[in-house]
Order: structure tokens, then C-alpha cells, then sequence
């Protein structure tokens, strides 16, 4: 406990000392704890020094994990890639989906929201990186799937979501970021409906600063709180590996 609690802190002061260098208020930017493979106590010992956000990668993980921590008050939201045939299930659970990056996947919330009669925060996930191991639209497609999703009622745009290149040198990862904060620049002088994308979901435990010079208001940080799993990052975001 003592060493998650020493992780937190310094993944924190790692946020304020980047807002600083950027200029911005440390308040604006939000942790999300990346809970994959991490066990539901270890969890509830993290909450213990932060109740910022929780992020699951995999529905399954997230059914589990959600009946033992909900007593805790945190927000869950979806960070992985969705399948179709789990809207339903992950839709008990989460609070908000980051990886929205389809128009199938778009109807099929929808038609379930109307359904249950509610509606749900969503980010669009946006392939910065052009790599072909990762899910989210391309950013040429990106303002059209905005568009699309702007005639659907039940889906609240708040922001936009990435995943930088893995182990890039600085250059390569910033333009990731950058190329994400200006096409939330161009989605908002569009003044869609349903949407508020004022968020930009963005960095983990290697480049969170990097991110956050860049605008970030969310980074999702697992590693550096919790230790190194078993597989590297790159194995939960791969394409191999769907939720």
C-alpha cells in the first residue's frame, strides 16, 4: 500500500510539474488510473490516496471489477476497443467510452441508449499514430465521423482520445498529441449538436508530460502506479487482442 501510495504521488507531481512548464493550471488535467490485470483490492488500495477515474480495457474485467468497487464512488469508463456484440454489457458499467471510432458502433449505442432511455459521455478515438496495430479512425475521417455522430441524441461528445506511438522518440510522439488537440480545435468550431469536446484523453506512464505540453486533460497512467504487468502496453491496444 505504502508503494502505490509513493507511485500516485509521483505520477502527480509529475502532472503539476508539466502544467507548470506549460503554463496551465495543475486542476486542469485529470488522472485515470489504467486498471488492466490489476486486482480489484489493489485497486481499492489506490483509491485510498486518489479518487480520480478509473479506465478498464476489457468488458469482461470491467463486469468484474465494477460489483466489487462500486461502493467506492469512482467513475468507470471504457478505454479498449468494443466489439458490437458487448454495447450492451459494457453499457452496465461504464460511465463514459473513450474508443468510439465507428459508425457501427455509433448505431449500436445509440440503439441501445434509446432503449434503456438515457444517454452516454463518449470520446472519439482517433488513430494518430497511423499504425495498423491500433483501432481508432483515421484523422482525414475524423470530422466526418463527428458529423455522423452529431444526428444521434444519446451520444454526448466530451473530447477526443489517442494512443501515442509506443517508445517513439519525443518528436514523432508530440506530433501525435498535437495532431489530436487541433482537430479538437476544428470539431469545436463546428458547434455540433451533443457536442462539448472540450477533453483531450491523451498519455500514459512514459509521456504523460509530452502530453500534457500538448493539451491533455485526462491521462491514463497504470504502469507507473501499479508496476509492469506481464505483457507490454502495446499488447492491450493491439488489434490481436480485441476486447
Amino acid at each position: 500500500m505504502n508503494k502505490i501510495r509513493e507511485n500516485i504521488e509521483t505520477v502527480k507531481a509529475r502532472m503539476r510539474a508539466a502544467c507548470i512548464h506549460s503554463g496551465r493550471d495543475p486542476e486542469s488535467v485529470r488522472l485515470l488510473l489504467a486498471t488492466k490485470t490489476v486486482s480489484a483490492e489493489t485497486i481499492r488500495q489506490a483509491l485510498i490516496f486518489d479518487k480520480n477515474l478509473l479506465g478498464e480495457n476489457k468488458v469482461q474485467e470491467l463486469s468484474q471489477k465494477h460489483s466489487q468497487l462500486i461502493a467506492t464512488g469512482t467513475e468507470f469508463h471504457f478505454i479498449g476497443h468494443l466489439q458490437t456484440n458487448k454495447v450492451k454489457q459494457v453499457l452496465k458499467y461504464a460511465s463514459c467510452i473513450q474508443s468510439v471510432d465507428r459508425l457501427e458502433l455509433v448505431q449500436k449505442l445509440d440503439q441501445r441508449l434509446q432503449f434503456e432511455g438515457r444517454n452516454l459521455d463518449i470520446f472519439i478515438q482517433v488513430n494518430t499514430s497511423y499504425e495498423e496495430s491500433k483501432f481508432g479512425i483515421s484523422p482525414e475521417n475524423a470530422i466526418s465521423l463527428a458529423r455522423e455522430i452529431s444526428k444521434y441524441d444519446t451520444l454526448k461528445v466530451k473530447g477526443l482520445m489517442t494512443i501515442g506511438l509506443f517508445g517513439a522518440e519525443q518528436k514523432r510522439l508530440r506530433k501525435c498529441f498535437r495532431l489530436l488537440r487541433n482537430l479538437k480545435s476544428e470539431i469545436k468550431d463546428l458547434n455540433l449538436a451533443n457536442f462539448a469536446p472540450d477533453e483531450l484523453s491523451m498519455g500514459m506512464s512514459n509521456d504523460l508530460e509530452t502530453a500534457i505540453e500538448e493539451g491533455a486533460t485526462i491521462v491514463r497512467v497504470g504502469t507507473a502506479v501499479f508496476g509492469d504487468r506481464i505483457y507490454p502496453d502495446s499488447f492491450y491496444w493491439n488489434e490481436q487482442n480485441p476486447s
